[in-house]
């Protein structure tokens, strides 16, 4: 039983990770892993022994990121793929792991930014020229910035202090 308590963590990390190469080599983030995400909660709670009170909260996280998330695609901030991978991430990190989700999240989309900046300033054009597509594509100097990419690191890197984490490695 113990190591079956482990497979919803497993589960969240490996479709944090796809989310974020998704991103970074498509500029999407197919709604199946937000959804998959939102469908493994449940169990993840369950399996973790998380209470009603903790995972009405995760619930109340989750909503409330949603709402956030559909301001900034309102505002162009980000894409409908990161405003609901952002939701999702959120809904599993409760109110223990939202903090840090949300500062790792905002360090790693700063250190994306910059790096993209980098990326696109031209001095690597030469290099970038021979690249794949996608990584055309990130050197484009009109590009978007891949934020699903932030949004997987915070979330893994938070995972540890998430509501799930705490039930599930306590």
């Amino acid at each position: 039983m113990q190591t079956l308590s482990f497979l919803p963590l497993i589960v969240f990390a490996g479709l944090a990770v796809v989310a974020g190469l998704k991103d970074v080599t498509s500029y999407t983030i197919p709604n199946w892993i937000s959804l998959a995400l939102l469908g493994a909660f449940p169990f993840a709670a369950l399996l973790g022994g998380v209470g009603w009170t903790t995972a009405g909260l995760c619930l109340a996280v989750g909503f409330g990121l949603l709402l956030v998330g559909m301001l900034m695609f309102a505002l162009r901030w980000v894409g409908g793929g990161d405003a609901k991978f952002l939701a999702a991430c959120a809904l599993w990190m409760g109110v223990t792991g939202l903090p840090s989700f949300l500062l790792i999240t905002a360090l790693a989309g700063g250190a994306l930014t910059f790096g993209l900046m980098s990326l696109r300033s031209g001095w690597l054009e030469p290099i970038i020229a021979g690249s794949p597509a996608w990584v055309r594509r990130l050197g484009d100097k009109k590009g978007d910035v891949p934020y699903g990419v932030a949004i997987a690191v915070g979330a893994l890197a938070a995972l540890p202090q998430s509501a799930i984490g705490l039930a599930i490695l306590n």
